[in-house]
């Protein structure tokens, strides 16, 4: 049996591909009707960043893996002083779980990804922008930034200002505007033996920050294609990284740069579970379990995934009726993620082109 730190989408997904390889798997989470614990026969329930619930986690699994990285390094580093293995381990995952030490990381290693700078924890009424700097500009949050939260686009020294005004816990980062042809995707597995395996890359559009669909495979040169792989493989190397990994690419005039690093599965590999031989979730399992990690392979020439967000209630006909028709179509694959409010509910809807 493994455990799983979470117990939203991402885990509720791992658990049904341990189904599939008769694993068992035990989430951590707050709630009963959170997705995973709708899935599964064993839960904590303890919060996911609650250190107590993951040491009750760790008496009923071998090994325990993320759902997110929202993860308290510090306080999980006593259970794996005592024995308790965590997939990543957690000197991998430290310097991932804050966007800005990812840029240093990637800075040290001379990858490229966008300018950028930290800015000050506690308020302040200036700073001073370097000179090849305008606007627009992207203010990111370090830390819990997803889908759209955690970062705003500031459009003009105006905005700065009021952006810079405004009392802050937490710490963030500025970047510089890039501009892109394409964002891209890599969702890659590293075993204990050092293997790399990665899912073909992905082209993703976003809308208001929030990835709307994924085209797999992306339409890029071989050029673009090695370079991709070659970041994906330095990284888990330099990290010993042993579980699955995503990272976010944007590329246009500037060539090539790195966006964000999610060292967990990632919304961009969901295709997998139905357009490769081995999803992304098989293969977190496959490593966290021991089990003969298979090379992903595309079963189809092509697959087109859509995210559902935000369906409404007040709809002409009900959210079964909608899942209902939308499951009658040719080739559609539909993941439903079973929310408790359909005012958030969420699935994704994958298209196979055959």
């Amino acid at each position: 049996m493994i455990g799983v730190v979470g117990g939203g989408q991402l885990a509720m997904l791992l658990v049904e591909a341990g189904k599939k390889r008769d694993v068992d798997v035990v989430v951590q989470t707050a709630a009963k009707t959170d997705p995973a614990a709708k899935k599964t026969n064993q839960v904590i329930l303890h919060d996911p960043t609650n250190p107590v619930g993951t040491k009750l986690l760790a008496e009923k699994s071998r090994l325990i893996t993320f759902e997110n990285e929202w993860v308290d390094i510090s306080s999980l580093l006593s259970l794996e002083n005592n024995g308790v293995s965590f997939v990543p381990k957690l000197q991998s995952i430290r310097p991932l779980i804050n966007k800005i030490t990812q840029r240093e990381l990637l800075n040290s290693l001379d990858i490229p990804c966008p300018d950028w700078f930290p800015l000050p924890i506690k308020k302040s009424r200036e700073i001073v922008l370097p000179a090849d700097w305008g606007f627009p500009l992207m203010a990111k949050a370090a830390k819990g930034g997803y889908d759209g939260k955690g970062t705003k686009i500031i459009k003009n020294l105006k905005q700065l200002q009021e952006f810079l005004l405004v009392e802050k816990e937490e710490q963030w980062m500025l970047e510089k505007w890039v501009p892109f042809d394409k964002e891209l995707s890599i969702v890659s597995s590293r075993d204990s033996k050092g293997i790399v395996r990665s899912l073909p890359i992905v082209e993703t559009y976003q809308s208001k920050q929030v990835c709307d669909w994924v085209l797999a495979p992306a339409d890029i040169n071989h050029d673009v294609d090695l370079m991709v792989r070659n970041i994906v493989s330095s990284l888990l190397a330099e990290l010993d990284y042993v579980g699955v990994i995503a990272i976010e690419f944007f590329y246009g005039s500037e060539g090539l740069l790195v966006n964000e690093i999610a060292p967990r599965t990632h919304n961009s590999g969901h295709f997998s579970i139905d357009a490769c031989n081995s999803s992304q979730f098989d293969q977190q399992i496959c490593i966290t379990s021991g089990i003969n990690v298979p090379m992903p392979e595309m079963l189809v020439s092509g697959a087109l995934m859509a995210n559902l967000l935000g369906l409404q209630s007040n709809y002409p006909i009900t959210l079964s009726q909608r899942l209902d028709d939308l499951r009658r179509l040719p080739g559609l694959n539909v993941h439903w993620y079973e929310k408790e409010e359909e005012k958030k509910a969420e699935s994704l809807v994958t298209l196979l082109i055959s």
